[in-house]
């Protein structure tokens, strides 16, 4: 039944909240904090501050406050439970990300406008996020290489933080807690005085792994089974820590710096002789970035901001099993990858009604990878300009964006990146059409990586390909948007097409090339050679392309409650040569609804939020198709203000009402898209003195 509930949804919105928007004209105070959510302020489409409903880029933003009434901790919590645009698989290789069916090498990931660095296997660690510290998340759809450069090819996913200004000193603890030894805690002493601000956080993130099933098929049989302890999901210990000063002498003059220091290790089973899914090692991780930055204003609307930004981050084996070759607390480094990135922007109101930016990027990547003895680098230089225009035409207005971006690469050299946006807004209307070019060089792991490891006693090689030409795409959509004070509706189509797409191909093992692997890999045994079927070479492919449409529903339908519905449908394909191909971990169709009630007496508050995600199958080339679910989860929140300088919030709910559990036998066919262990308890706990 579940899968008929976004229709009555819709439709209860639809109606429900148009007779609302004329009926109400009273709100409290509560109501007024809900009602600003529905067009708030943004950064990401334009590049500096404007209202929701004044950008001529569409916008997707998930602000602190709903990210709080859902209990979300996790940055994927945030993204997959309020935007169904996104998926993600957990990985002990980090979160398989996609946005729109395209990977999360395509998607641009930034933190207050600064690029995140450090992947594994073109998965970015996000557990190196701090989520404590997040005010919204921005999330532009479809190429945007005109401001951000290479990578903006599928989106940006902009998080934006906050540092308070309004209270001397405060200290924040909030604990959350769910089955399967999941657990987050984090610490925030924020202090503000005369201009100068210290910001300090510390966040402990952790689960267990867990199975669904404790079978799987025997090698080359599809009915016998054996026992296994290889869990679906891989359990993790994650510590950030972090340290931000600003200071601002004077009102035109604001200075920042920062630094966040990430540990992340798994926790998976170890081997055992008589029991197969046990593993020798953990993987291990740790991030140390830091950055310096300000703005000066020289008027309201004109201002010059610079950034310098250090990301380091690395991972490798850490063994907790003896074996013939390492001991236990041995550390075997894979992966180092270092980013160092300038940026310096001017932001001009040189006309009324019309924003100019203009501004210079520089940024060098290293990689240092272990197998294959790599040590490369690659610098790029870019410069860019946009413009933001608008005329006042009879009862709305017309609002035009043109962007270019030139980039020179060291290896693939120049390129051009425009972009061009035209809005209409008639009242509380707006149609918009976008045109937007996006570029992605290929990573220094994918022209040079001669890679090999061993997973479960099998050999695993990927090669890196220097021939490699840069991807490059071209973004068309359509937007129609109504908002109000108390309604909005959006309708959104696309269509994206990305020109030579890197891939990752296999290729099959003859007696020919596995004499040449083993010449290439001399430490690969001979038991492992006689169980390597093929191998991975990183090829260009003739294009991809992505048809979608998105619809977004969001109401005040009465004072203090709220709801809101989104839906996502995507048809995301490759072709190589003639044939055509669904990219891979693809979703057809997907839909997130959120209904939230929050009322308020005398020194408490309730908070009680139901939402849900449901979507279709997940599309996989090589292995079987991982069918759709529907996961719904429930919470409530209690604040109560004992003091003027203290609160105390817990809150209760359960996780996958319905128990909803993907309980397939794994077999080397087989992959999932359910990653949940099941309907779970959750509580939490958020005090606050200051």
């Amino acid at each position: 039944m579940y899968r008929f509930l976004p229709l009555l949804f819709v439709a209860f919105v639809s109606t429900t909240a148009m007779a609302q928007v004329h009926r109400m004209e009273h709100r409290d105070s509560s109501m007024t904090e809900r009602v600003y959510n529905l067009n708030p302020v943004v950064v990401t489409g334009s590049g500096h501050h404007q209202r929701l409903k004044s950008t001529t880029t569409p916008v997707s933003v998930l602000s602190a406050v709903e990210m709080k009434e859902q209990g979300i901790t996790t940055l994927d919590g945030a993204l997959t439970r309020m935007m169904p645009q996104l998926s993600m698989a957990p990985s002990s290789m980090g979160s398989f990300l996609r946005l729109n069916g395209l990977s999360g090498k395509y998607i641009l990931i930034l933190i207050n406008g600064q690029k995140l660095t450090g992947d594994i296997s073109n998965n970015l660690d996000l557990n190196r996020i701090n989520m404590s510290r997040v005010k919204r998340i921005e999330v532009l759809d479809g190429a945007a290489s005109s401001l951000y450069g290479s990578d903006a090819i599928a989106g940006v996913i902009n998080i934006i933080t906050d540092q308070p200004t309004s209270q001397l000193v405060s200290l924040t603890s909030n604990t959350r807690l769910s089955g399967e030894g999941q657990i987050t805690e984090s610490v925030n002493l924020d202090i503000f005085t005369n201009g100068f601000g210290s910001y300090t956080t510390y966040t402990r993130d952790q689960a267990d792994s867990y199975q669904t099933t404790d079978r799987e098929y025997l090698k080359g049989s599809d009915t016998e089974t054996q026992p296994t302890i290889a869990p679906l999901f891989t359990g993790y210990r994650s510590d950030i820590l972090s340290q931000k000063f600003t200071y601002s002498p004077f009102s035109q003059l604001a200075l920042n710096a920062g630094i966040d220091y990430s540990y992340k290790i798994t926790d998976r089973p170890n081997t055992q002789p008589d029991i197969t899914g046990g593993t020798d090692y953990e993987m291990r991780y740790k991030g140390l970035r830091w950055n310096v930055g300000g703005i000066y204003k020289f008027t309201d609307r004109n201002s010059l901001q610079a950034s310098f930004t250090t990301d380091r981050f690395r991972y490798g084996k850490e063994y907790d099993v003896e074996t013939k070759t390492y001991q236990i607390g041995d550390y075997v480094q894979s992966k180092k990858q270092r980013a160092h990135e300038a940026d310096v922007k001017a932001i001009l109101g040189l006309m009324k009604g019309a924003t100019t930016i203009v501004g210079m990027n520089w940024r060098q990547d290293f990689l240092r990878a272990t197998s294959g003895n790599i040590d490369e680098d690659a610098q790029t230089y870019a410069a860019y300009a946009q413009h933001d225009a608008k005329w006042n035409v009879g009862n709305g207005f017309v609002a035009a964006t043109l962007g270019l971006r030139y980039t020179w690469h060291e290896t693939f050299g120049n390129h051009f990146t425009p972009k061009l946006t035209l809005m209409y807004a008639p009242g509380n209307f707006r149609l918009r059409a976008t045109y937007s070019a996006g570029f992605r060089a290929p990573g220094l792991d994918e022209l040079y990586y001669h890679y090999f490891s061993v997973n479960r006693g099998k050999a695993q090689i990927i090669f890196g390909n220097r021939d490699l030409k840069p991807e490059k795409s071209h973004y068309f959509a359509l937007n129609a948007e109504y908002r109000s004070d108390f309604f909005s509706i959006g309708l959104t189509g696309f269509v994206n097409r990305v020109n030579d797409m890197v891939v990752r191909q296999d290729i099959d093992v003859d007696a020919a090339k596995l004499a040449m692997l083993q010449t290439e890999f001399p430490e690969m045994t001979a038991d492992q050679a006689a169980k390597l079927e093929r191998y991975s070479l990183y090829q260009n492919s003739d294009r991809g392309l992505v048809e979608g449409l998105q619809l977004n529903l969001s109401a005040n339908l009465f004072q203090g409650f709220n709801l809101s519905a989104h839906y996502a449908c995507t048809y995301a394909r490759s072709k190589s040569g003639e044939q055509w191909t669904v990219l891979e971990r693809s979703i057809r169709n997907a839909a997130t609804i959120a209904a939230n009630y929050h009322h308020s007496w005398r020194g408490y508050g309730l908070n009680v939020n139901l939402n849900g995600r449901l979507q279709s199958k997940t599309y996989y080339t090589a292995y079987e198709d991982a069918p759709g679910y529907g996961i719904w989860n429930l919470l409530t929140t209690h604040t109560f203000e004992m003091v003027r300088w203290a609160l105390i919030e817990p809150s209760i709910g359960v996780e996958n009402i319905f128990d909803r559990v993907d309980s397939r036998i794994d077999s080397s066919k087989r992959k999932y898209a359910l990653y949940s262990p099941g309907r779970m308890l959750v509580v939490g706990l958020k005090v606050k003195f200051g």
